[in-house]
């Protein structure tokens, strides 16, 4: 445990941007999960729809730090392959 001000102060603070980072990184992780639900269930329309919108929250999470930006390329790489192969026009 921290003894000194500033280090018990820093603890308090990683412990809220933990929490943050929990937070974005678990709302990506599922937006993503339900794009894969639906290719993989044949909602082509529903995913094509839902697609911009998880490139937005892959790119937000990047842009607030919690994911590397090579990650997120990553993520985004993988998710328009998946689309294309599908037979979704993006």
């Amino acid at each position: 445990m921290a003894n000194h001000k500033s280090a018990i102060k820093k603890n308090l603070r990683d412990e809220k941007k933990r929490v943050i980072n929990k937070m974005n990184r678990s709302k990506m992780r599922n937006r993503i999960k339900a794009l894969h639900k639906n290719v993989s269930a044949g909602n082509l329309e529903e995913a094509k729809t839902l697609f911009p919108r998880v490139l937005s929250i892959i790119d937000k999470t990047v842009i607030k730090g919690t994911i590397h930006k090579k990650t997120g390329s990553r993520y985004k790489s993988r998710l328009s392959l998946l689309m294309s192969k599908s037979g979704v026009e993006i």
